[in-house]
């Protein structure tokens, strides 16, 4: 749930770095990009990217190098480095679906989604034809940008043309949840899951989407994917985006009964109390666990196993897309 679910992010950059790079909003300033490129590439120690340099030197037409650099930069915490080198691609490859998907996925991490929505809305005007791995990351990015209906447009053009695909099905359904279209989010859900049944992500999704109507069987759905405290936890905050702030205390204390320190159940225990204005009190007791393993969050990749470096992973709860 967008009110519920915690996302940790895993970026990290130099203050001093950023302080020294521009965002690119005019000709002028592409060039100073591009002089900021040019001094960081001189003078960076970095052993990777020297090779990865050498090699564009080399050929400055490979694109695999130049994306391979631009991720390198992003890593040491240069996005705007990272970025230019994506818009170089995208100018040397003007027909590439991987460079135009690498940018837009820069200009995201970097908090501009707009700008990356832009980027595969201009290609996709112009590439009528592209690829079905382009609509998805169009649809992901207009989700991200709070563009519902563009997303869900773009997410059913993936699925038509890649309808075998569970990890689409689950983004369309994530989109349709993200506009309270409960039922048909279910739908795409159950789809997914009927491809892949063993999708951690569109089981906790599906749950999200039974939630308030059918509490049982997302409980259900819940338990099958994770240990109880958490599946609790899960449909406490099921709950809580529903309104329903004493059934959410409720699995709150069964969660907290399998396990005092689990921290997502002890989040949500804050959070209600905020929203009902009772105290955060612990009642539960700890309790034993049977017929259950004690398992860590399951992580999922989306995208699926035959291109798992183009598929990110995704944290588990109770609602997931690609990020």
């Amino acid at each position: 749930m967008k009110r519920c679910v915690l996302a940790t992010l895993l970026t990290t950059a130099c203050a001093s770095h950023k302080q020294a790079l521009l965002t690119p909003s005019s000709a002028q300033q592409r060039n100073q990009d591009r002089q900021s490129i040019n001094a960081v590439d001189a003078g960076d120690g970095d052993y990777e990217v020297k090779l990865l340099r050498a090699r564009l030197d080399a050929d400055p037409r490979d694109l695999k190098t130049r994306l391979e650099l631009a991720h390198r930069y992003q890593s040491l915490g240069f996005p705007e480095v990272a970025i230019e080198h994506c818009r170089l691609a995208c100018e040397r490859a003007p027909e590439s679906d991987e460079a135009h998907i690498a940018l837009a996925k820069m200009l995201r991490d970097d908090g501009r989604t707009s700008e990356g929505a832009k980027v595969l809305t201009d290609y996709t005007a112009r590439r009528p034809d592209a690829s079905a791995a382009v609509w998805a990351w169009l649809g992901l990015i207009d989700d991200a940008a709070g563009a519902g209906k563009a997303g869900e447009a773009a997410h059913r053009k993936a699925l038509a043309l890649a309808p075998s695909r569970d990890d689409f099905h689950n983004n369309l359904g994530y989109c349709l949840l993200l506009q309270n279209k409960k039922k048909e989010a279910a739908e795409e859900f159950r789809a997914a899951l009927k491809l892949n049944p063993a999708s951690v992500v569109a089981t906790n999704n599906l749950a999200a989407a039974l939630g308030e109507g059918s509490p049982k069987e997302a409980l259900q759905r819940l338990e099958s994917v994770s240990d109880p405290a958490t599946a609790h936890s899960n449909m406490a905050a099921v709950l809580i985006e529903a309104g329903r702030y004493d059934e959410a205390r409720k699995e709150i204390d069964l969660a907290l009964g399998y396990n005092r320190q689990h921290s997502a159940a002890l989040n949500n225990l804050a959070f209600v109390s905020l929203l009902d204005g009772k105290p955060a009190e612990v009642k539960a007791q700890e309790r034993a666990v049977k017929g259950w393993a004690r398992v860590p969050r399951a992580w999922h990749r989306l995208w699926g196993s035959s291109a798992q470096s183009d598929r990110p992973a995704t944290n588990s709860g109770t609602m997931s897309a690609s990020q």
